[in-house]
């Protein structure tokens, strides 16, 4: 269905009290949305998507390869394994495991420990380039190397490269461990945009926006690397990679490979890159970061997708707000039941104006509202909705376009609160 597509308001489209039920809105989504997922046994509410490629699997049912990927799915080098699988159109299943307790059978089996790892058929594969490779030997049908041998000649060494060069350890230096003599700093940041600068010559050799004449795995090599460059560096080191005039073939290929249907199913998105950053580094931010793209919101198939993983997972979200977003603390006479009653719809809120709501700014006292500021009801609401937002992690949840889609809706309700 076209993204231009505009779902018609229903009657009861507000005030809150009278919103639909759960099962109409996730019916109403799963007419707008194709996007699926299914439950990770023992790690709700997590969730992992289908793969495109489900429809081609052989006749016994069995997937020719297994992935052995992070159960958060923040990892960078998982990241290129599943976007090189959609890709290719390779039928594919996922074990996740946990890297902070990892089992005993995943590090006998495999000698790094580190994901990913890949079963083609039975062969145990380790190492992202690795694998790629090895699945480019395997599955030829749908290519990412050229057949030109000039050009292969030419996308072997920067195969290569990548993994050599030094640009991914310059990167992560300066997000992570950047030096506190300022000399030191100005140092390190001249060698990482020399950095850069070979890459922006590496885009200019070929007419496409891409690294070689068409898409092709050099791509997927750096593709999360830069994406989290563009988003950590502006919020953690006040340098901007989009927008830079500097390099405007990077920034063609960053509208380039947004495109693509295999990236927008395994890409992360800006929030959660940032939000991994400081979480798990410590890191604190000296800037803002870029506003959600709100032509991405609006697209219907984003605010379907994200409007079906919250009406398909709300009883487990819910039970999740309740234990850890601190709204317990708001309970009268320890009434539990009306705040999970308060929740359960403004959650519901969220959904309907997720379907409805056309991105349009919404009048205050629809949820709690201007004249029920410091209520417990908005009070609940305006906690419901910061931690949802800062919770869901994509691609973990759901897709970074559903993920952008549900952190603006929810950015719209929560400034209706007050």
């Amino acid at each position: 269905m076209s993204t231009a597509t505009v779902i018609s308001p229903p009657n009861h489209q507000s005030p809150i009290t009278t919103l639909p039920s759960w099962e109409y809105l996730l019916e109403t989504a799963r007419k707008y949305t194709d996007a699926r997922r299914i439950r990770r046994v023992g790690q709700h509410p997590s969730t992992q998507p289908i793969p495109s490629s489900w429809d081609k699997l052989p006749a016994d049912g069995i997937a020719p390869v297994l992935l052995y990927r992070d159960s958060n799915s923040w990892c960078p080098f998982c990241e290129r394994v599943w976007f090189a699988l959609e890709e290719k159109g390779i039928p594919f299943t996922t074990e996740f495991i946990n890297l902070s307790d990892k089992p005993k059978w995943y590090t006998d089996l495999v000698p790094t420990t580190l994901v990913p790892a890949v079963k083609i058929e039975g062969e145990l594969v380790y190492e992202s380039k690795d694998i790629l490779l090895a699945l480019e030997k395997r599955f030829p049908e749908v290519p990412l190397l050229p057949s030109n041998p000039e050009e292969r000649a030419v996308a072997d060494r920067w195969i290569e490269e990548s993994e050599t060069n030094g640009f991914r350890d310059l990167a992560y230096q300066l997000l992570r461990n950047a030096p506190e003599n300022p000399e030191e700093l100005e140092e390190l940041k001249a060698k990482f945009e020399a950095q850069l600068d070979i890459l922006e010559a590496n885009l200019d050799r070929y007419p496409s926006p891409f690294f070689l004449s068409e898409f092709s795995l050099v791509d997927i090599l750096y593709s999360p690397h830069l994406d989290r460059l563009a988003a950590n560096l502006p919020v953690y080191r006040g340098y901007h990679l989009r927008g830079n005039s500097r390099f405007p073939r990077i920034n063609a290929w960053f509208e380039a490979i947004a495109q693509r249907p295999a990236y927008q199913r395994s890409a992360s998105d800006n929030t959660t890159n940032n939000l991994l950053l400081r979480r798990r580094f410590g890191i604190e931010p000296i800037g803002n970061p870029a506003p959600l793209d709100a032509n991405r919101a609006n697209l219907l198939a984003n605010r379907a997708e994200a409007a079906e993983r919250l009406s398909d997972n709300h009883e487990l979200a819910i039970a999740d707000i309740l234990k850890n977003s601190g709204v317990a603390a708001l309970a009268v006479d320890n009434n539990l039941e009306a705040v999970q009653e308060i929740v359960d719809r403004h959650l519901r809120f969220l959904a309907n104006y997720l379907l409805y709501g056309n991105g349009e700014v919404l009048a205050g006292g629809n949820t709690g509202g201007k004249e029920g500021t410091g209520t417990p009801e908005a009070a609940i609401g305006a906690i419901t909705f910061a931690y949802l937002r800062n919770r869901l992690c994509a691609p973990r949840d759901l897709s970074a376009g559903a993920a952008t889609a549900f952190r603006f809706a929810a950015d719209k309700v929560l400034a209706s609160l007050y």
